[in-house]
């Protein structure tokens, strides 16, 4: 009887935590949905045109050759500096691990090749993360409440934005293409820094 009785109530604990793994994970699902929505909404806003300062936001460099995230970041800048004249431009971002120049450094240099002159584009070559990217940006808009926009990968921009609203720029989002074979991981990694942004902004910085 007593060993019954024991099979039973593990037969239960057993129930009720295959029940909860089921609830926790169908919770992680709908979040992660509520994410990828978000994400989704914030590429496909329109682009605004002839904003006074564009910041590029910086991704990883090989050496001294950009990336193919950073390089779709460089050629969609390219592509809104060439159309809106009176656009200044500032490359965010510093020198990391395997990096031969600052990220900032090779923007500067790609957006002269695609013929952006130089005295066009502002240097910010100490930030290591997007809240950096952001604030060390800000220190060289003379106007804060100047309208901008705000360059990165599409899946960068819901949080990108948020950043930058929050640290009281007035700004909008320009979405240049994530490459196909990094979709993937780059989600995964910006659904966890999304969750972690809104815990710090909860719980406070």
């Amino acid at each position: 009887m007593l060993y019954d009785e024991r099979k039973l109530k593990r037969g239960n604990t057993w129930k009720k935590a295959v029940k909860l793994a089921i609830v926790g994970a169908v919770l992680l699902i709908v979040y992660f949905g509520f994410l990828h929505l978000k994400i989704q909404e914030s590429m496909h806003q329109p682009i605004p045109g002839e904003a006074d300062y564009l910041i590029i936001l910086g991704a990883r460099v090989k050496g001294s050759v950009p990336s193919l995230s950073l390089q779709y970041r460089i050629d969609k800048a390219a592509e809104y500096l060439t159309a809106n004249k009176q656009t200044v431009a500032i490359v965010s971002g510093g020198k990391g691990p395997g990096e031969d120049i600052s990220e900032a450094q090779a923007m500067q240099q790609a957006l002269v090749e695609q013929g952006i002159e130089e005295a066009r584009i502002i240097l910010e070559d100490n930030s290591t993360t997007t809240y950096e990217n952001i604030v060390f940006s800000k220190k060289l808009i003379p106007d804060p409440k100047a309208h901008g926009v705000i360059v990165s990968n599409d899946f960068h921009i819901y949080r990108a934005v948020k950043i930058a609203t929050k640290e009281g720029l007035n700004i909008e989002g320009v979405p240049a293409k994530t490459p196909k074979v990094s979709m993937p991981k780059s989600y995964l990694r910006e659904y966890l820094a999304i969750s972690k942004y809104y815990l710090t902004e909860f719980f406070g910085r």
